[in-house]
C-alpha cells in the first residue's frame, strides 16, 4: 500500500468520499498550517484563526460523502478560509453594533427605576434565576458569563458540541429576559 503522504489531492479526495480517516488526517496535515497562517494574518487573532481551521475541517468531514474536489485542495481551502474570515468579520461588525446599542440603551435607560431597586435584591434575583436553570444550562451560562470561556472552550470542557453550547446559552438568555424584561441587557452588563 502506498503511504498516504504520496497520494495526490484527487486520490485523497476520493478516499475521503469513502470515509477514510487516514486520508482526512493526511489532508489536515498538508493544509491546516496554510489555513491557520492566512486566517491569523487577516484577523490578527490566533484563537479565531484556530477556530476557523477547526470549522473548515469539521465541515469537510461532515460533507465527506458528497465531497467533490474540482481544482485541488489549495483552491478549495483558499475559498473556504475566505468565507470563514468574512463570516468572522461580519460577526465582529454585528457585535460592535450590539455593544454600541447596549451602551446607548444603558445611557437612555430609566435610571430612576434602577436606583429604586435594591441592588442587593437585584443580585439575589439574578442568582436565583441562574440557579433555577437546568444543571447543564446553568453550568454553560456560568462558564460563559462568569468565567469568560468562549463557546469553543465550553464545548471542549464539557465534551459537548458548540451547537449544544449555543442552545444552552439561548435557553438561559430567554429565561433571563423573561425574569428581567427590558433590564436584561443592563443586568448582564452590570453584573457579568
Amino acid at each position: 500500500m502506498i503511504p498516504y503522504i504520496n497520494y495526490t489531492d484527487n486520490e485523497l479526495a476520493a478516499l475521503l468520499r469513502e470515509g477514510d480517516h487516514r486520508a482526512f488526517t493526511e489532508i489536515y496535515k498538508r493544509y491546516w498550517k496554510k489555513i491557520y497562517i492566512i486566517a491569523s494574518k487577516r484577523l490578527g487573532d490566533e484563537n479565531e484563526a484556530e477556530e476557523i481551521v477547526q470549522d473548515i475541517f469539521l465541515n469537510l468531514w461532515r460533507k465527506h460523502a458528497d465531497f467533490r474536489l474540482t481544482t485541488g485542495f489549495n483552491n478549495y481551502f483558499a475559498v473556504a478560509v475566505k468565507f470563514e474570515i468574512l463570516d468572522v468579520m461580519r460577526k465582529r461588525i454585528t457585535a460592535s453594533a450590539y455593544d454600541k446599542e447596549l451602551l446607548a440603551t444603558y445611557a437612555e435607560a430609566d435610571l430612576s427605576t434602577l436606583r429604586q431597586l435594591d441592588m442587593q435584591e437585584l443580585q439575589q434575583k439574578l442568582q436565583l434565576t441562574v440557579n433555577g436553570l437546568p444543571e447543564k444550562c446553568q453550568l454553560v451560562f456560568r462558564l460563559k458569563h462568569e468565567q469568560g470561556y468562549s463557546q469553543k472552550q465550553i464545548a471542549e470542557k464539557l465534551n459537548i458540541s458548540e451547537k449544544t453550547v449555543e442552545a444552552h446559552l439561548s435557553r438561559a438568555k430567554k429565561t433571563m429576559r423573561t425574569a428581567f424584561g427590558s433590564l436584561f441587557s443592563i443586568i448582564l452588563f452590570i453584573y457579568l
